[in-house]
């Protein structure tokens, strides 16, 4: 292969794997599965170079550093030059405090936060899920709920909703967090920056760098966030 035809396609395999693990993985067929009986071997084997896995781990690792520098200096000139929250005070309304507090730590990714909101709708209805702070902030003007012009209330495209009178789920992963549990454990996330998983079972720790923040507000039923601190996996 040309050097300039294996640096772009190294440099695409870097964009599109959030980790070294992650494009293991896409090596890995059903059938390597199935005869070895375990993915750490699996993954060994294709990292050795048995199988697929042309890019080493120390490549791979230099590049995503690279790529990581110089996108969080793009992400940090794409900054708004005034935070949502700025200026605004919000003494008798804790929950609002708290989102100001982690507001700049989130848009710079050196935050990772996910709310619990149990709540009504306008129809009602109680209400209630998980929401990719980070995520929406990046879809959506926060102007208005720091304005409290509008509530910010878990929906169908967030991390998980549930509406208690319909009684139908919806899960959806975002670019920051992984669903990996809906079962008997409960449900549990994984970032996918440092692959650490939130564990949001309130009777549970919720994982290594995770706080569970519970919120005394009279803005909602119940507000509980989880803050995780990234760091990438080296």
């Amino acid at each position: 292969m040309m050097d300039g035809d294996r640096t772009s396609t190294v440099d695409s395999i870097v964009a599109e794997y959030d980790t070294y693990e992650d494009y293991l993985d896409s090596q890995i067929t059903p059938k390597d599965l199935y005869f070895l009986e375990d993915e750490d071997l699996a993954r060994r084997v294709v990292e050795l170079g048995y199988r697929g896995g042309e890019l080493r781990r120390e490549e791979f690792e230099q590049r995503k550093k690279n790529a990581e520098t110089l996108k969080s200096k793009k992400s940090n000139n794409s900054l708004p030059k005034v935070l949502a929250s700025s200026g605004k005070q919000f003494g008798d309304f804790p929950f609002l405090q708290a989102l100001a507090e982690r507001e700049e730590l989130t848009r710079t990714g050196k935050l990772a936060c996910i709310i619990f909101i149990r709540d009504k709708n306008k129809k009602g209805q109680e209400i209630s899920g998980y929401i990719d702070y980070a995520h929406r902030l990046k879809t959506e003007n926060f102007e208005p709920y720091f304005q409290r012009k509008k509530r910010l209330l878990p929906k169908p495209s967030d991390l998980s909703f549930y509406n208690w009178e319909t009684q139908l789920p919806t899960y959806c992963p975002t670019s920051n967090f992984q669903i990996i549990a809906i079962n008997s454990e409960g449900l549990m996330f994984k970032n996918k920056r440092d692959r650490k998983v939130i564990n949001v079972d309130p009777k549970s720790d919720p994982g290594d760098n995770s706080r569970r923040v519970e919120i005394k507000t009279h803005e909602y039923a119940q507000v509980v966030i989880y803050d995780h601190v990234t760091r990438r996996k080296t």
